[in-house]
């Protein structure tokens, strides 16, 4: 099953998450996280973990909220987006954590 961008290789380790991570803050992107259930996982919505994080630039911080996600919601899958304001559409889409 396919969710996303990079959906189709290995899962990344923690640098090349961060990486991502890096460059969805250096574009000056919207982080997001999402999460669902993996039976519901192709459906359009996926729930949102707490608000999106408008104009955060740390890196930590995105990828702790990832954490926690993850911790709340371990059957699930994760989902960070990077939504682009200024173009109004999403601009990297990628699963941080399988179930």
């Amino acid at each position: 099953m396919k969710h996303g961008t990079f959906s189709y290789l290995p899962p990344m380790t923690h640098e090349q998450l961060r990486r991502q991570v890096e460059y969805i803050v250096a574009r000056g992107w919207n982080a997001a996280l999402e999460h669902a259930a993996p039976e519901h996982a192709t459906g359009t919505y996926w729930i949102l973990w707490k608000l999106p994080m408008f104009g955060e630039r740390s890196v930590e911080r995105i990828l702790a909220e990832a954490a926690a996600c993850r911790k709340a919601h371990p059957a699930h899958l994760v989902r960070l987006i990077g939504y682009d304001n200024r173009r109004q559409t999403l601009g990297a889409a990628l699963l941080v954590h399988h179930a």
